[in-house]
């Protein structure tokens, strides 16, 4: 048993350290001290402490689903179910941080073509690079307003392509593009799914779907719904990271972007769609089953 370990070696080695290394509460410790805990109790302590990691790894952006799918990773976690990891966050007081609702800056009034809604919310697809959707929200740096563009693929809602840029000009949108195109190296027929947007409806941006023979759709008129992707994806940064922190400049927003979305948001973060795995390895396990067959 792990209190009886730490009581016997207290004397050898601090006890705070015995307790963070064995993923006990020091506090159950000292109350064990003075009335031993059943096994249930010491099983809640060690399923308080490892909820309590993980909600401070994911930087207070997970709820109970997520905490409950990491868990399930770990062999002495397998079978806890969702409830109780929920009943233990509420009681811990452990919440996942949202903030307020954003809007989406899109200039549809334009005099440039509109493609028609080829995706019609058809938003799941059977293999990767198949359909990029694709979006453009704002956030504030210091005094000015800059506007991140970012796509998507559906299959498994990695982040393949983003870009930061002080305007609302195609050519933030076209750099996305082309990072996307440069890190997948999409075939022909790949579909490009936005809004009506005047940086997608450019005849710039057009020249590189051409190029590349891909498929363009959008959006039907003020329909948020036709990619609603999109907007989720920028829902969670919103109110999971950006409502939460003041940008002062470009470098420090930028590397804060890489973290969550290279790092956390395609890596680490778990998303139901995926069967709970985080993009990347959705796709790993896609394309090792693809060797297998």
């Amino acid at each position: 048993m792990k209190f009886e370990f730490i009581k016997k070696y207290r004397s050898s080695y601090p006890v705070k350290k015995m307790c963070h290394i064995l993923k006990v509460s020091q506090s159950g410790y000292y109350r064990w001290l003075k009335a031993p805990l059943s096994s249930l109790k010491i099983e809640n302590e060690r399923l308080r402490a490892r909820i309590n990691e993980l909600f401070t790894e994911h930087k207070g952006m997970a709820g109970s689903p997520m905490i409950t799918a990491d868990l399930h990773e770990y062999s002495g976690f397998s079978k806890v179910s969702r409830n109780r990891v929920a009943r233990h966050m509420k009681e811990m007081g452990l919440k996942c941080h949202t903030g307020k609702k954003f809007v989406v800056t899109t200039d549809s009034k334009h005099k440039e073509p509109v493609s028609p809604n080829l995706l019609n919310r058809q938003f799941r697809v059977p293999t990767p690079d198949t359909v990029w959707v694709s979006d453009i929200t704002y956030l504030k740096i210091g005094k000015k307003w800059h506007y991140l563009t970012v796509f998507i693929d559906l299959f498994s809602r990695i982040v393949v392509g983003w870009d930061l840029s002080e305007s609302l000009e195609r050519y933030s949108a076209m750099r996305a593009l082309n990072k996307a195109i440069q890190r997948r190296r999409p075939g022909q027929g790949l579909m490009i799914h936005s809004d009506r947007g005047i940086q997608y409806a450019s005849g710039d941006f057009r020249v590189i779907l051409k190029k590349h023979h891909f498929i363009q759709s959008m959006s039907r008129k003020g329909n948020c719904w036709d990619n609603a992707v999109a907007e989720s994806f920028f829902h969670s940064i919103k109110t999971q990271m950006i409502h939460h922190r003041k940008f002062q400049n470009l470098v420090e927003t930028e590397h804060a972007l890489f973290n969550y979305i290279e790092v956390y948001y395609n890596r680490r973060r778990k998303h139901s769609t995926n069967g709970y795995k985080s993009p990347a390895n959705y796709e790993l396990e896609y394309w090792n089953n693809e060797k297998a067959a």
